[in-house]
């Protein structure tokens, strides 16, 4: 029978938000990628296709948000907690998404080029942005700088 110490268990904390927040930044990138095969064939299936992604990519970010809520009440998650930068950037991708979906709800070629696409395009980059931020953090925690 192993006892764990305080020290332990907040070392084996493991915060619920991880689950579900790369959901989002890999619906949002395959959406920006269906609105080039649109844009490319002009097939609506891809315009469905990246309607249905930021959807996804909008209700996994809310679960997202709610395990973060979560984790912040948890005080042995709380040290493991994304940085600033990196949280707040995530609420203004979540809110850039739910403006691209609602270009993305018209008909047609205008629903996606070229706002959509646009839009699609600074998700995209603000997703590797937050990754880079979120990852700097998480490697000053695994190497204790």
């Amino acid at each position: 029978m192993a006892i764990f110490s305080d020290r332990d268990r907040d070392a084996a904390a493991y915060p619920i938000q991880s689950l579900f927040v790369p959901f989002p930044f890999v619906c949002f990138t395959l959406a920006l990628a269906t609105d080039i095969a649109f844009w490319q064939s002009g097939n609506v299936m891809w315009q469905n296709f990246s309607a249905w992604l930021l959807f996804a990519g909008l209700m996994m970010g809310l679960l997202g948000i709610i395990a973060g809520l979560m984790d912040l009440m948890r005080p042995r998650t709380r040290p493991l907690r994304p940085p600033f930068l990196s949280s707040r950037l995530y609420l203004i991708i979540l809110a850039l998404a739910l403006a691209n979906s609602l270009v993305h709800a018209g008909d047609g070629w205008t629903a996606v080029v070229p706002y959509g696409l646009a839009l699609s395009a600074v998700i995209f980059l603000l997703c590797l942005v937050d990754a880079a931020v979120s990852a700097r953090k998480y490697a000053r925690l695994a190497w204790r700088v």
